[in-house]
């Protein structure tokens, strides 16, 4: 007997569907690839500068010179004084035992604070200026002492009056010290004595009776 139109149909239907699933299932979905995937690249760490790379270190800047200022102290021995006045990279120096010697003496002060003054009948004074204070040596005739000057501010410091007194040329030099102390000589024509005391306050000073006054040295 004979199957009937619809069963047959049904049937094959069936095998159909059972031949899909096989193929299906023995080869597998294919990959495919999307457009919307993307490869990362991997960003590079920035190398830590190398020693010869850095920048280089600025030096330290160096303390510049005081241009205004005023030295003031006693040789080593303690038979005299010295003073400096420096201006501007210049300087004056005088050096004073109170009774009979005495050197006026002037040069530059380098940029490393050193000084070589000099004078008439070859004295001389060579100096460092550091620390606030100028060291060195003087020599005056046949002698070089050692001394240190300190910082002298006013009224003590370096002084100086010329005039003419009773037809007598007058040239004086003064030390005043930190302590109060004076130091001086006063030429009577080219002969030195001792200086009378001047009035730090004004430089007020008297001589054969004629007041004159003592002025501050600058170079």
């Amino acid at each position: 007997m004979k199957p009937s139109g619809p069963l047959f149909t049904l049937l094959a239907g069936l095998l159909l569907g059972i031949f899909m699933l096989s193929l299906n299932a023995t080869t597998g979905p294919r990959a495919t690839s999307s457009s919307n995937d993307v490869t990362a690249t991997p960003t590079p760490t920035p190398a830590a500068p190398s020693a010869s790379t850095a920048p280089p270190t600025s030096p330290s800047p160096t303390a510049a010179l005081p241009a205004d200022s005023d030295y003031a102290g006693r040789t080593a021995d303690d038979s005299a004084s010295v003073a400096v006045s420096v201006r501007d990279g210049k300087a004056i120096g005088y050096f004073c035992d109170g009774r009979s010697r005495e050197s006026w003496l002037k040069g530059d002060v380098k940029d490393d604070g050193s000084m070589a003054l000099s004078g008439t009948d070859g004295a001389r004074l060579d100096g460092v200026l550091r620390a606030g204070r100028i060291d060195g040596t003087v020599k005056v005739g046949d002698r070089t002492r050692q001394f240190t000057a300190a910082p002298a501010v006013k009224p003590s410091g370096l002084y100086r009056a010329t005039a003419e007194v009773r037809g007598a040329k007058i040239v004086g030099g003064w030390i005043v010290l930190q302590n109060g102390r004076q130091v001086g000589i006063l030429n009577r024509d080219g002969k030195p004595a001792a200086a009378p005391r001047i009035d730090p306050a004004s430089g007020a000073v008297t001589v054969d009776g004629t007041r004159l006054t003592a002025r501050p040295v600058v170079p």
